[in-house]
């Protein structure tokens, strides 16, 4: 059995890499080859511990993980995301590997948004907007620079220094021009880029300020209670894309309190899966806004694994 620390999955998963193992993870998804078992959450507090179980297709083993959510570690210094990764033989269903997931989590869960950014924003869309400025929202720039010709990236987080610091490391980084801006507002307005990238209960996106065309993609609101974005963005939606319907019913914020209102149907609902297949429609015009909820999935993380392992 093999045992993988967050830097060695670091080392191994470059950004091209995982776009790639994340394009096939939902394209396994959308035509029915991958197997992906309900996401199990407990709550203590603000506190969440998640567990995913998945096989990416017969010829992969399972994969299973396990992590913690702690949004309090922002003030330990600690990470607010822990996790933990199993890798099953296919064959004898023994543990084959066993990799520390943080660094996991957070490469496949930016890549999975370049992947949805690559297909649902137009070719032309080189402005980002990034609301937060933690791990997810620094790893979402590098992702999405991946797919996108960026000529500037503006990012807003409620902490001045930590918005400051985030868009210095990544304008140095990258060769972008990263700029942190003042509020939400002047991230948002005119982009046609834009990725929550928060824990946030509340919405953090001014839906008034997201012009017409713009993609927007929230990949904190992976809780019932977290909701980055507020009920006019999602009936404002032409397009309102998930990654798997019934995990996002269950889970997503946005998408459980708008069937719960019916603003939305089930049946409204696309999965980036289908869209990357051609199973269903994407972005159908230049003005509409599309919005992606992404609560993550266990596919994801094997997917991620078997990149690591070389077993794609």
């Amino acid at each position: 059995m093999s045992m993988w620390s967050d830097a060695d999955v670091a080392a191994a998963l470059g950004l091209d890499t995982a776009i790639a193992s994340q394009r096939l993870a939902f394209e396994s998804l959308g035509r029915g080859e991958a197997q992906l078992a309900e996401k199990v959450a407990i709550r203590t507090g603000d506190d969440t511990a998640l567990s995913y179980l998945s096989r990416l297709s017969p010829k992969h083993g399972a994969v299973s993980k396990l992590v913690t959510v702690h949004p309090g570690n922002a003030e330990r210094g600690l990470p607010a995301i822990s996790a933990t990764v199993l890798v099953m033989d296919p064959t004898t269903g023994q543990l084959v590997a066993t990799l520390q997931g943080t660094a996991l989590t957070e490469i496949r869960t930016a890549a999975g948004s370049a992947v949805a950014a690559d297909a649902l924003a137009p070719p032309g869309a080189d402005e980002l907007a990034v609301i937060g400025s933690g791990v997810q929202a620094r790893a979402h720039v590098r992702a999405i620079a991946r797919v996108r010709g960026l000529r500037e990236v503006r990012i807003y987080s409620r902490g001045a220094e930590r918005r400051e610091a985030a868009a210095a490391e990544l304008a140095a980084e990258l060769g972008l021009s990263v700029r942190a801006v003042a509020s939400a507002e002047e991230a948002v307005r005119g982009a046609p880029l834009i990725a929550a990238c928060t824990l946030s209960a509340e919405p953090v996106v001014p839906t008034g300020a997201v012009a017409a065309g713009a993609t927007v993609i929230s990949v904190g609101s992976f809780e019932h209670h977290r909701c980055e974005v507020d009920a006019e963005l999602v009936k404002r939606a032409g397009a309102v894309v998930v990654d798997d319907v019934d995990t996002a019913a269950a889970h997503a914020g946005p998408i459980a309190r708008a069937l719960e209102r019916g603003d939305v149907t089930r049946e409204q609902l696309r999965t980036l899966g289908e869209v990357l297949v051609g199973a269903a429609p994407g972005r159908r015009d230049a003005t509409e806004v599309v919005f992606y909820n992404s609560v993550g999935l266990g596919v994801q993380d094997a997917a991620a694994a078997h990149a690591v392992l070389g077993t794609l």
